[in-house]
């Protein structure tokens, strides 16, 4: 059930996208014969009055047709309504409508998590939790002697406050000191235990130890007192969540070879919003607000086959007072397309592997 609730929110998400592209269309009275959720065969559909309503096999996106260039378009070329008919600022509207009514969504589902299951609030106790050691044989933390549910509560002699900045602060202290000793103070249940780590270096040249952390503390949900707080506190999250995105995707770009691998496809995806809804359903809300606005910054991207590469042609339009020849652009998106389904085929994969190896 964990499982099919991700799947869930992954689907709702990509609904709402193509459905902010197709209402933008439809409420300027733009022709739009196609709606799809995903690529290539057609596993359902249903033929309305104009549009085709359709799902398909790979689940990695959907698209919304207009029947600008087909063949056996019942419309005459010169329709005003064709989308490419219209002035440049109304399918700039169409194009951007799947990005905003992404981003609307993401601040509505957080208002609903707060409105709904309170504020989250955590109650933080001294020192920095390990709930995971690697088990390998080569596991700094392993031959240490460090258990899972052991508490490091100081680091070279400096206690590790009951704070948010506990975990940053042992974090910065293993990855400095590569190769080099660090005296860790660790409580498991009633005893302390004093040891010495060395952490061995990664491919960054950041030290390693093999654990997993998390903060030492209780997750506590305040309710709150109106629904106006509701808004207020949902659009503060919001843009929280928008500012850590964006940073991140700045680092993504900005050293790649170093953080590629932390790019995750559908299935790890899915595989982390079925645990978020076997420990709580209610972070779903999050986790579904996350990956909303995660969908609309990719899109607004300029690269061929998202809606930025589609806004960086008109823009290409609205400078040079024409639109580019169509087959250079058909060329460019088909391209991206291939390039677009290819690297989700390839994070399927290796998401799946990775899953049968843990």
């Amino acid at each position: 059930m964990s499982v099919l609730a991700a799947i869930a929110v992954l689907a709702l998400l990509i609904f709402v996208h193509e459905l902010g592209h197709f209402m933008a269309a439809r409420l300027q009275g733009i022709h739009a014969n196609r709606f799809s959720l995903g690529f290539g065969p057609i596993l359902w559909k249903y033929q309305g009055p104009e549009t085709e309503y359709a799902i398909r096999a790979i689940p990695l996106g959907g698209f919304v047709g207009f029947p600008d260039d087909e063949p056996d378009s019942k419309y005459p070329p010169n329709d005003p309504n064709l989308l490419r008919n219209r002035p440049i600022i109304d399918r700039a509207i169409v194009i951007s409508a799947g990005v905003i009514a992404n981003l609307i969504f993401a601040y509505f589902l957080l208002v609903a998590q707060v409105a709904t299951v309170g504020v989250q609030d955590v109650k933080y106790q001294p020192g920095v939790l390990v709930p995971q050691v690697a088990s390998e044989v080569s596991s700094v933390a392993a031959k240490a002697g460090i258990k899972a549910g052991d508490i490091v509560v100081a680091v070279n002699g400096q206690p590790l406050g009951a704070s948010k900045e506990a975990m940053p602060s042992l974090m910065e202290a293993i990855q400095s000191h590569a190769n080099q000793p660090l005296q860790l103070t660790i409580q498991r249940q009633t005893e302390k235990i004093n040891l010495q780590v060395v952490p061995q270096p990664g491919t960054d040249g950041k030290g390693r130890i093999g654990v997993q952390l998390a903060p030492n503390g209780k997750v506590e949900r305040q309710r709150i007192n109106n629904i106006f707080e509701a808004f207020s506190l949902g659009a503060a999250e919001f843009q929280k969540i928008v500012g850590l995105t964006i940073q991140g995707f700045g680092q993504l770009i900005g050293n790649f070879s170093k953080t590629a691998e932390q790019v995750a496809g559908p299935v790890a995806i899915v595989a982390i919003g079925a645990n978020i809804a076997k420990s709580n359903a209610a972070n779903l809300f999050q986790f579904g607000a996350l990956i909303s606005i995660n969908l609309a910054i990719i899109n607004i991207l300029p690269l061929p086959a998202l809606d930025g590469g589609q806004l960086a042609f008109l823009l290409i339009e609205g400078l040079r007072g024409k639109p580019l020849p169509t087959k250079i652009q058909d060329g460019v998106m088909q391209t991206g397309l291939m390039l677009l389904l290819g690297l989700g085929i390839f994070l399927i994969i290796r998401d799946t592997a990775n899953l049968f190896v843990r």
